[in-house]
């Protein structure tokens, strides 16, 4: 794969000055890398030095069956990379400048009924030992606070203060916030938090699992490069609790349960800014959207059950 020499610094501005996520700098390293092929491939050029009919091409053709979504993501990608070179003074101007973004529809976030979160718990429950006192804490932790996946699988062992009813989390940015937790969620790490000082050890009898007892991660794991559980781990044992549930593959992921907590919240009568707080949110407009879910969850119940709303039965 083609790799322009000025991407790997823009990389590391966005995680020293801006404190870009692993998954972020990631995102951007994929999407730059991909521009960087088509101009030398296509338009015979390098990225750093592409025009904007170069750009534009590259969003007609290379870009024209992807989803608007997608487009403008790539798009962003590279304004964040032109504007970094242009205040480098490694070229004077902005390629992107001209060029607008695909308009892209309101999408409101997929989450679960309260109903079908308490299915889905009641199953997780069923799980024995120590994976299933695992897998509970997980997801009453997700539950109960709304992290994000990331958040969630690399908390270290103190991050649940049990005397306060609380976790500490560190988001995106390096940035701390503390969030409540309900009684289930800290009864739930209380109990795996047992089954991780002893029966890690007592029931595999090897060494991963010593390892494993003195991690300083809440839940590790001995095969992962991190030390602790995979996302991806995660989101097979929760698909899978899922599908026992009743619940649709493709409707079931960590975030999906984040969306949750916020919508159940704002629809029990939270105020938008705490559930900003709790979420972790640096602009309250990216909270917002939870009002819409709400507000529409609200107009379908007034529209099937008002006895004047609709059509009158004859």
């Amino acid at each position: 794969m083609t790799y322009s020499p000025f991407i790997e610094p823009f990389l590391d501005m966005m995680l020293a000055e801006r404190g870009a996520a692993a998954n972020t700098r990631a995102a951007y390293a994929r999407d730059l890398a991909d521009a960087a092929s088509y101009m030398e491939s296509k338009r015979k050029t390098k990225l750093e030095k592409a025009s904007e009919d170069d750009i534009r091409a590259y969003i007609m053709h290379e870009l024209r069956a992807a989803a608007a979504r997608t487009q403008a993501r790539r798009l962003s990608s590279l304004r964040q990379f032109y504007r970094f070179l242009a205040s480098e003074k490694m070229r004077d101007e902005d390629p992107t400048r001209n060029i607008d973004a695909p308009k892209l529809g309101k999408s409101l976030p997929k989450y679960l009924s309260e109903k079908e979160v308490l299915a889905l718990i009641k199953v997780v429950k069923k799980v024995k030992g120590y994976d299933g006192a695992r897998l509970r804490a997980m997801l009453e932790l997700l539950y109960a606070s709304g992290l994000r996946v990331t958040e969630l699988v690399s908390l270290p062992i103190g991050a649940v203060l049990f005397d306060r009813g609380v976790v500490q989390v560190r988001g995106k940015g390096g940035k701390e916030r503390v969030v409540p937790l309900g009684d289930p969620a800290v009864v739930a790490v209380k109990e795996w938090m047992e089954y991780r000082k002893i029966s890690a050890a007592e029931e595999k009898k090897s060494a991963s699992a010593t390892r494993v007892a003195a991690s300083r991660f809440l839940f590790p794991s001995s095969s992962s490069k991190t030390g602790y559980i995979t996302r991806q781990r995660f989101f097979q044992m929760l698909r899978q609790v899922g599908i026992e549930a009743g619940l649709a593959p493709d409707r079931l992921s960590p975030h999906v349960l984040r969306h949750a907590f916020a919508t159940h919240l704002i629809e029990h009568g939270a105020d938008l800014r705490s559930v900003q707080t709790m979420l972790g949110h640096a602009d309250i407009a990216t909270t917002q959207i939870y009002t819409h879910v709400a507000t529409d969850r609200l107009a379908k119940t007034v529209s099937e059950h008002h006895p004047l709303a609709g059509k009158r039965k004859k």
